[in-house]
């Protein structure tokens, strides 16, 4: 393993304690870096996301220890980890939200080359197919797709996390897409690839 370019004995000694097991090691390297690197991260995402990444990253240190060969210092290591995880994070939130975009523009479309009896044909099966969500699910689908909240106005709302809020609107798109599998233009929307409907 290469420790030559660790910046400390202290830290060699405790990397190498981690190593072999030692859980008071991993504590004391876990305590060192986590506030840093929170703040670090903080830098990119919001705090909550950063503390989620932080807290994968060390985990992650814990779980691969024993394989773990360090080219850099561990701090080094750690901010250029926790660096990338933040920039793929925030990559997949514009993707998501560029694929959302395009949802509605594919609607708005689609609804403006349909006659007036098929428009409240669709409506109708619509509300009916939300109205059968389960009350979670139909609460944060409805918020986010006619009240225009995004994830985050909604978790407040709720008084739970963004993530709990993307499951739920994920779930319900999936009951909708099972629920209005006979309305081909809306199913081919709902089935977009690598939207936030998938």
């Amino acid at each position: 393993m290469k420790r030559e370019k660790l910046q400390t004995t202290e830290e060699r000694t405790l990397l190498s304690a981690m190593q072999h097991g030692d859980l008071k090691a991993y504590g004391i390297l876990f305590r060192r870096y986590y506030p840093m690197l929170c703040a670090y991260a903080t830098k990119f995402v919001e705090l909550k996301d950063a503390e989620e990444i932080v807290q994968d990253v060390m985990l992650w240190l814990w779980e691969t220890r024993e394989t773990q060969i360090f080219e850099t210092s561990l701090s080094q290591y750690l901010f250029r980890t926790v660096y990338h995880r933040a920039i793929n994070q925030i990559a997949h939130q514009q993707s998501r939200l560029r694929a959302d975009t395009l949802f509605y523009e594919n609607m708005q479309e689609m609804l403006q080359d349909t006659d007036f009896y098929q428009l409240e044909e669709l409506r109708r099966k619509i509300k009916e197919a939300v109205d059968a969500l389960p009350p979670a699910y139909r609460e944060a689908f409805v918020m986010h797709r006619f009240d225009n909240k995004s994830y985050k106005e909604i978790a407040e709302i709720l008084q739970v996390s963004p993530k709990t809020v993307d499951y739920r609107i994920q779930q319900a798109l999936k009951q909708l897409r099972i629920t209005l599998k006979d309305y081909l233009p809306l199913l081919l929307l709902l089935s977009t690839p690598h939207s936030l409907l998938g």
